[in-house]
């Protein structure tokens, strides 16, 4: 009789799903765990991509903390989450909010919302690069140059170029945003709102006293996923300034960008993984801060 068969109905159970739970904690270990561990370890060494690794300890590091290239991308990076999550949460909610309660074509409605999110990031840059340009090209430039309003330099300024860019980042996302609103709201019971209206309670109150605090698990969900995908933001960034990546004087430049740009183009592999391992910390602290603060007390 084999090991197998002298196993009890429980163990055999038991062995099947570990079996099966095999598949995935492998995948993560390879695909998920070792790149990260490997570039913590590169972090603290100098490679090209061609000659060997070289120990450098903490050379990286400093060099991070004394440079102001990086200061600048870390202030753009943590403006990027700062306005666009919220914002974008705000505008994604109000309409939701409404388009909830539109009977006629809403399910077309829906997925004109939605449509943005699934369209190539690369592809809507370039389209939103194209509004941007001066006259006789630009869509914006050209209206208003119709009102006889000058033009407006929103990529090649260094005052205009991060709004400009965060502007289509925010539209892009605000379909799944809306869509998880949506769903929220459709999971609070209706009769709430139906005491509320024979207690002859306020459209304010049920929505600060209802409504908001029923959608906090919704809103917990899209305030870190927000987070996370405007601290990683990079498919705009770089499509729109392709001319000058990171805009002028590296006004629009995140910390993704900055970290392809020491890989790939001055073939500096520790730096960027030194700059790689600071980004992880930034989401891990962020990440683990906005649960904190949005937990049920």
């Amino acid at each position: 009789m084999s090991f197998y068969e002298k196993l009890s109905v429980r163990q055999k159970q038991t062995v099947w799903a570990w079996g099966f739970l095999a598949i995935p904690i492998i995948f993560y270990v390879v695909v998920r765990f070792y790149p990260t561990v490997n570039a913590i370890i590169l972090s603290f060494q100098e490679w090209n991509l061609l000659g060997a690794r070289t120990w450098a300890g903490f050379d990286n590091y400093i060099t991070l903390y004394h440079d102001p290239v990086f200061w600048q991308v870390f202030r753009n990076t943590f403006v990027y989450l700062l306005i666009g999550t919220p914002l974008s949460l705000v505008l994604a909610f109000i309409i939701a909010y409404h388009l909830d309660r539109v009977r006629f074509l809403h399910g077309t409605i829906r997925a004109l919302y939605f449509l943005p999110f699934m369209t190539s990031a690369v592809a809507m840059a370039w389209v939103w690069r194209w509004f941007y340009q001066p006259v006789p090209i630009g869509l914006f430039n050209n209206m208003l140059a119709t009102f006889g309003i000058s033009q407006i330099a929103f990529l090649n300024s260094t005052t205009n170029a991060l709004p400009a860019v965060l502007a289509p980042a925010i539209w892009a996302g605000l379909g799944f945003q809306i869509i998880i609103f949506m769903a929220g709201l459709r999971a609070i019971p209706k009769t709430y709102y139906e005491a509320a209206h024979i207690d002859g309670v306020s459209g304010w109150t049920i929505m600060s006293e209802i409504t908001l605090p029923l959608l906090k698990p919704t809103i917990v969900f899209l305030v870190v996923f927000s987070s996370i995908g405007f601290l990683r933001i990079f498919d705009h960034v770089f499509n729109m300034t392709t001319n000058n990546p990171g805009g002028p004087l590296n006004s629009t430049k995140p910390l993704v960008l900055m970290i392809y740009d020491t890989a790939f183009n001055s073939f500096d592999m520790g730096y960027a993984a030194a700059q790689t391992v600071v980004l992880f910390v930034i989401l891990l602290i962020v990440s683990l801060l906005q649960l904190r603060l949005l937990q049920d007390r």
